[in-house]
């Protein structure tokens, strides 16, 4: 005879598990539609975005609502309280994301004009970067695959390096032509949000090989963002 119990038990867990991949389902298309907005300076697409990120931030409250009852009703032991603490994790995560997409489609106002098309493409260039690495760390997530999350978190110092590239080709541009400084420098906010979503993506590796092993990576976090003293406010 089944225990309803645990039936029930599994259903939320695995109704926990889906709406992140709703979640990452909502933040890819996020991503992948502010990238398209100000490759094409496409105003109405931008608004677009920024008026979805709602549908982001309330699925990560209905997550960490759903997780909280679960943990209270079911005080859940070993793996299921990993499973559901790194459902929480990965929700933040996405949610940071969801924002860094949002403040990425608000940039197409501020250079909807007329600028020559070789000064997007470093932003583009890494936003396809950027969203690679986000489907990777979510099929990783969705297969449980440890071994696939750790190959994103490898290769998060890739995003580093082109961020470090498109930064100073911007700087170049905005000292010999100073008509270029209001573009460059928000398309230097932009170029930023990429790379701080390859941040995210690579959080949420790591909480995958937490999730799989029951324990941290050990190994020092790939990094080679030599910009990275540089603040970039995105609020």
């Amino acid at each position: 005879m089944p225990d309803h119990t645990v039936t029930a038990y599994d259903d939320e867990l695995a109704s926990l598990k889906q709406m992140v991949a709703q979640m990452g389902g909502l933040a890819e298309e996020q991503l992948a539609r502010a990238i398209d907005a100000i490759a094409k300076r496409d105003v109405r697409l931008a608004d677009a975005v920024i008026a979805g990120d709602e549908r982001i931030d309330e699925l990560e409250r209905q997550i960490e609502e759903k997780a909280i009852v679960t943990i209270a009703k079911r005080q859940p032991m070993a793996q299921d309280l990993r499973q559901i603490i790194v459902t929480i994790r990965i929700a933040s995560d996405l949610e940071r994301i969801g924002d860094l997409a949002k403040n990425t489609a608000k940039r197409t106002h501020a250079i909807s004009g007329e600028m020559p098309r070789k000064l997007v493409t470093g932003l583009t260039r890494m936003g396809k970067l950027a969203q690679e690495q986000l489907k990777d760390v979510l099929d990783a997530y969705a297969q449980g695959n440890a071994e696939k999350a750790m190959q994103v978190w490898r290769s998060d110092e890739d995003i580093d390096a082109l961020y470090n590239s498109i930064f100073r080709e911007l700087l170049t541009y905005m000292m010999e032509d100073p008509r270029m400084i209001g573009p460059c420098a928000h398309l230097l906010f932009g170029t930023k949000n990429m790379e701080r979503i390859g941040d995210h993506t690579t959080n949420i590796a790591e909480n995958i090989y937490f999730l799989v092993h029951g324990k941290m990576i050990t190994e020092e976090r790939p990094k080679k963002d030599s910009t990275s003293t540089t603040n970039f406010p995105n609020k």
